[in-house]
């Protein structure tokens, strides 16, 4: 991968790729499911065009999930997975996530190279190892968690065999690699029409803000990668909890889009443990991705008010205005308008939360529409059961919901009392927590290209291991000064 690439962006709506196919006898999606693509569509002929370029390439190509959009590469090749690494000028020693469409194609993973065909793990003839059997290399620690959260912004630490078949890159020199099933359809569709598991980090540059829309990826990226598969705004906004079940108690590794409550409520995870700091652990291998170097920083300085602080005075903001420096704002459930400055104009509407559309910010509608269904063997009986039954389906059509994508708003606000105006960028993420991690790094790239010099952000209580844990834990990583009274 060598001189600057034309990055293109694909357009792909998850309903116009034609039939998901589900058995009726399926106890869930992890397994036994498949898609019929409509051969006169523009986006499944997008989504075969992304899936060739993984198959018969090093180049990385780009791809959304419910968590954040990904940089994938064939993760059983070393020069394709080398290729994330350059596109992202990412440290070496910092290990990959790798995803996978089925339960069947992970089992493949963790059996010695040779045992197997790499290149149709998800065609496998075996029958899908039952959960009980003794001879399923998955750990049964992890098969409480599987079948609640997968797929979903969940990564599970395994244990990789030797003579793996991954990629040695895709691991950086340790015993074990993270594997999830992303809770996003076209996520799993690209996996499965290239056959490949997929090594995916954020395709972002790196330590910057993770990318939850495609026109980030392009900031970022444009001239290192040539596709960049466009399915809208992420669902969830900040990546997957990372779990260790190898060791005991089980742990966090990385605080994501599943809480310690929620794991807590599983058999053999009641014990659980944070095992992660809301800083870069410098000086140690990382286990998981994220713990070692500094991460989700805009170019702006950050300066974090933890949710317990006063809010920045009228007296800090004017000090930063009146040393010409560009000011930005992201406030969430209790700052007011520029922070107790007086406001002279604001360009900033009340946003409808009545259900009615949300566009983003170039004025696309997010996708929404949802995918047809049939049962795999062409019956046109009805499913058995409701489909809202079926594990691992609602975590799927999540992705589909409309979100708002936050803007940002020009303030201006009167510099003492000479009457003199001034300039405030702000954005208002709101009191929803799951608003708040879809809109997080969105809003730190939306301030960095007003070329704000820093960024005053409004902290939220966190808990263990949740989603608002997430959030506060990347902005910790991203902040160069905090304020905690």
């Amino acid at each position: 991968m060598s001189g600057r690439r034309q990055t293109n962006i694909l357009p792909v709506d998850a309903a116009k790729l034609g039939k998901l196919l589900l058995s009726d006898s399926s106890e869930s999606l992890l397994d036994e499911w498949d898609i019929e693509l409509d051969d006169s569509s523009p986006d499944a002929a997008n989504m075969r065009h992304a899936a060739f370029q993984l198959q018969s390439t090093d180049v990385p190509v780009a791809f959304p999930t419910e968590t954040v959009y990904g940089l994938g590469a064939d993760a059983t090749r070393s020069s394709a997975v080398q290729g994330i690494y350059q596109a992202k000028q990412r440290p070496f020693d910092n290990p990959l996530i790798v995803h996978i469409s089925s339960l069947k194609q992970l089992r493949s993973l963790l059996q010695p190279n040779g045992s197997h065909n790499k290149r149709s793990t998800d065609a496998a003839n075996a029958e899908s190892t039952p959960n009980g059997n003794h001879d399923d290399p998955i750990p049964s620690i992890y098969k409480p968690l599987i079948r609640k959260f997968w797929p979903g912004p969940l990564t599970i630490i395994l244990p990789n065999p030797k003579d793996s078949v991954l990629a040695p890159e895709v691991t950086a020199g340790l015993n074990t690699f993270g594997a999830r099933m992303p809770g996003s359809l076209l996520a799993l569709v690209l996996i499965k029409l290239a056959g490949i598991p997929l090594a995916a980090p954020s395709a972002n540059a790196s330590t910057k803000p993770s990318p939850t829309a495609a026109e980030h990826v392009k900031y970022d990226l444009n001239g290192r990668i040539d596709t960049i598969i466009d399915g809208g705004p992420c669902d969830v906004g900040v990546e997957s909890t990372v779990v260790d079940g190898l060791s005991y108690p089980p742990s966090i590794l990385r605080p994501g889009g599943i809480s310690m409550e929620q794991l807590r409520q599983c058999p053999g995870w009641e014990n659980a443990i944070v095992g992660y700091r809301d800083a870069s652990e410098k000086g140690t291998k990382p286990r998981a991705p994220g713990m070692k170097y500094r991460h989700y920083s805009p170019k702006a300085t950050v300066v974090l008010y933890e949710a317990d602080a006063m809010p920045p005075s009228a007296s800090a903001l004017l000090a930063r205005i009146q040393d010409h420096q560009r000011v930005g704002i992201i406030r969430t459930s209790t700052w007011s308008t520029a922070c107790g400055l007086s406001v002279v104009t604001s360009t900033e509407q009340e946003t409808p939360n009545d259900g009615t559309p949300k566009v983003s910010t170039d004025g696309q509608m997010s996708h929404a529409s949802e995918p047809q269904l049939e049962v795999a063997n062409g019956s046109t009986a009805p499913f058995q059961r409701p489909m809202s039954a079926r594990p691992g389906f609602l975590n799927l059509v999540q992705s589909f919901a409309l979100h708002i994508i936050p803007t940002v708003h020009r303030v201006s606000v009167q510099v003492g009392e000479t009457g003199a105006i001034a300039d405030i960028w702000e954005i208002n993420l709101g009191r929803d927590t799951q608003d708040i991690a879809r809109g997080l790094f969105s809003a730190l790239r939306q301030l960095d290209r007003e070329d704000v010099d820093v960024i005053f952000v409004e902290g939220i209580q966190d808990g263990e291991g949740g989603v608002a844990a997430a959030v506060m834990n990347r902005l910790r990583k991203a902040a160069e000064v905090k304020v905690r009274d």
